[in-house]
This record gives structure tokens, C-alpha cells and sequence, in this order.
């Protein structure tokens, strides 16, 4: 079947249907995809500009009691292998990073049953106090466990988290938003509902979030448009995304390690088709960190405007044995090359410096994990 015609309406501005997202997924013409979705991206974005922060993911615990297959960074609650970082460790990490022009704390961890609301809102209002410094923190899945813990709903948890300094939610954890799959691969993790509730929970207190998904855990063609759907709809209630990251399950280590692994084909169709679906969401980040610097660059002309985060340390996806190190100049280079300018963006998406011509920064830092 050709998608000529779905190409087409997208590109002259008419809203997808589900059906449209699943006759593209089963479509092979990935490159006419990735040649609608940058005309798209352009519409958003028509200057030749491609946008990056300066950030650090910070994984401040890693004991977690929702157990899901694919992860191999969590430990359970009571191991001699879990970790809660002390306030001096993140004080260090986040000095470093303001060091060398960071401007974003990405700080997430397990679904930790020990830790109380007492415990975010105190190191946020100490970090406040020492820093400035935004903090793009806490997932919905990390939220809810905060609520069950502490007795309050997840907009009660939110509003005390923001009055303490928490700036703005990652939408880490969304994966496939259908409880077939989560029920295969996450079963104790937060439903779709509860992610989504989380998200505009986040617009509700006066913040806001991003959309992710996670594709290769065996979903199908429906689910993944399922997906699309329901973030689109979110977005439509409540603006609560600025930005939407996709990449691929990295199955290696995990309890998915004998999943079929997908490819960079596979990654730049689902960026292309997001693009194409998600009509009312403005950012769309590579994912270089899972993907690689060479695919990174290539998502640029697939509906991409952003590189994404320097990621000075990551620690989740380098569990499951993919780890892609890059310092921001090596970024500046692979934006260049894709025949772009790099800017450097805060979390608003609000550009503090461009890099015209062969600058460079003078500061850079490469996290050897």
C-alpha cells in the first residue's frame, strides 16, 4: 500500500489517525517518513538550528520494588548492591555540572518504598539553597510511589515538590502506553492512566513535563499508535509537554535479554511517524544515547530539533550494556555535520547561546563511568 496520500495530509497539516500510524509502521518507505517529518520539523523550527543542553542525569538511589523485566539498574529494596546517594555526592555532581555551563539536573531513580516526601522536599530545598540550578526530576512512577508512601494524591506530592524547588517532570517510564504490554513487562509498574495523570497533574500545579516512549518489547503496530494517541490526547487537554523523546528497549542484561533487538531503522521510523502523529507537540529530541552519535545526527533529518542533554552521567540505559560517551564539543561537531547551527537551550527550550562558525566550548567534561 502506498502512504503517499497519509504523507501528504500530514504535511499539509491534517491530523493523523490511528489507522494512518499503523499503515505507516507497516510500511518500509522509511525514507519518504523521514523526508515528510523534517518538512513537519521545519514548519515548527524554520531555522537551519539544532538545539542541546548542558545537563546531568543524576540516578540519586537505585533500590526499586517495581522489578521491570528490562531494566538492569535496580536493586531490591534491602541488597547490599542498592545505593541512596548522600546530599555531599549530588552537591559534587551538581557542581561539576554548573562548571562547565551546565544548566539542568535530570535526577530520577528506583520507586524507592524508604524514602518519604520529607526526604525530595528537603535535598530540593537544600540544592535551591546552594545552587542555580533547574531540576527536571522525579518520573511519574517515582511520584506515585512518593504519594503512596507519604498518603497524599500525586497533585498534593507535585505541589509540595514544586514549592520546594522541583522546576520540571521527565516522562521517563511512559514505554508503551497499554496495559498489555506493561502487564508483560512492568506488571507492578504505574498503569498508562497513572502515567498519564501524573503528567497533567504536572500542568495542573503550575509545571510541566515531556512525552517518551520505548518501543521493542514485542508491542504491536496498534499499540504503538495506541501510544501516540493517547499522549497526543494529554497534550491536547493540557499542554503539558514541551518535548517528546522515543528510542529503542535496550535488552541486554535485563530480564528481556533474549527480545530481538531493533535497529537504527527501526528508530528513525518511529521517530518519523511520531513527528508525523504528534501534531501538537513542538520538541522532539534524539536519543544519542541509546542509538549512537552517527544515528543521532541522522534523526536530525527524520523530525528531530533538539540533540537532547550532554548526559555527563548516565547510568540506566548503560546497565543494559549501551553506553554512547560524548562531550559537547563532539556535539557541536555532529550538528555541524548534519548541516546545522548548535545552540545551546535551557529546559524552556529558550536559547542561551549559539554557535556560529567553528566555536567551541571552552569547558567540557566526560563522565567515565
Amino acid at each position: 500500500m502506498s502512504i503517499d496520500a497519509i504523507l501528504e495530509r500530514a504535511v499539509n497539516g491534517e491530523r493523523l489517525s490511528m489507522n494512518d500510524a499503523i499503515a505507516l509502521y507497516e510500511s518500509d518507505e522509511v525514507e519518504k517518513m523521514g523526508e515528510a517529518a523534517n518538512k513537519i520539523m521545519k514548519k515548527w523550527h524554520p531555522e537551519p538550528i539544532t538545539t542541546f543542553i548542558i545537563g546531568r542525569n543524576v540516578n540519586y538511589t537505585n533500590f526499586c520494588d517495581t522489578y521491570c523485566r528490562f531494566c538492569a539498574f535496580y536493586r531490591a529494596p534491602g541488597s547490599k548492591e542498592g545505593y541512596v546517594l548522600s546530599n555531599e555526592e549530588i552537591f559534587k555532581k551538581i557542581e561539576e555540572t554548573i562548571a562547565v555551563g551546565g544548566t539542568e539536573i535530570l535526577m530520577q531513580g528506583g520507586t524507592n518504598p524508604d524514602l518519604p516526601l520529607s526526604y525530595y522536599t528537603d535535598l530540593l530545598r537544600e540544592i535551591k539553597k546552594r545552587y542555580n540550578i533547574w531540576m527536571h526530576s522525579f518520573s511519574p512512577a517515582e511520584i506515585w510511589k512518593i504519594a503512596e508512601v507519604s498518603g497524599l494524591s500525586v497533585e498534593e506530592v507535585l505541589r509540595e515538590l514544586k514549592e520546594a524547588g522541583l522546576d520540571s517532570m521527565p516522562g521517563g517510564g511512559a514505554e508503551i502506553l497499554t496495559e498489555e504490554t506493561r502487564l508483560r513487562v512492568s506488571r507492578l509498574k504505574v498503569t498508562w492512566e497513572q502515567w498519564i495523570e501524573a503528567m497533567e497533574a504536572t500542568k495542573k500545579v503550575g509545571m510541566h513535563g515531556t512525552a517518551t516512549m520505548v518501543i521493542g518489547f514485542g508491542e504491536s503496530f496498534e499499540e504503538r499508535a495506541l501510544h501516540l494517541q493517547r499522549v497526543r490526547d494529554a497534550q491536547d487537554r493540557t499542554q503539558c509537554f514541551t518535548a517528546y523523546i522515543s528510542w529503542l528497549l535496550q535488552p541486554e542484561n535485563t530480564g528481556m535479554y533474549k527480545t530481538k533487538k531493533l535497529g537504527p531503522r527501526d528508530y528513525l521510523k518511529n521517530v518519523a511517524i511520531s513527528r508525523l502523529f504528534l501534531d501538537n507537540i513542538p520538541n522532539f529530541q534524539s536519543s544519542w544515547v541509546t542509538m549512537g552519535p552517527e544515528v543521532g545526527k541522522l534523526s536530525l533529518e527524520y523530525g528531530c530539533n533538539d540533540f537532547g542533554s550532554t548526559m555527563m552521567e548516565e547510568n540506566v540505559v548503560s546497565s543494559a550494556g549501551t553506553t554512547h560517551k560524548v562531550n559537547t564539543n563532539e556535539i557541536l561537531r555532529l550538528i555541524r555535520e548534519a548541516g546545522k547551527i548548535p545552540a545551546q537551550r535551557n529546559t524552556k527550550y529558550e536559547i542561551l547561546r549559539t554557535f556560529d562558525g567553528e566555536e567551541v566550548i571552552e569547558k567540557d567534561f566526560i563522565m567515565q563511568n
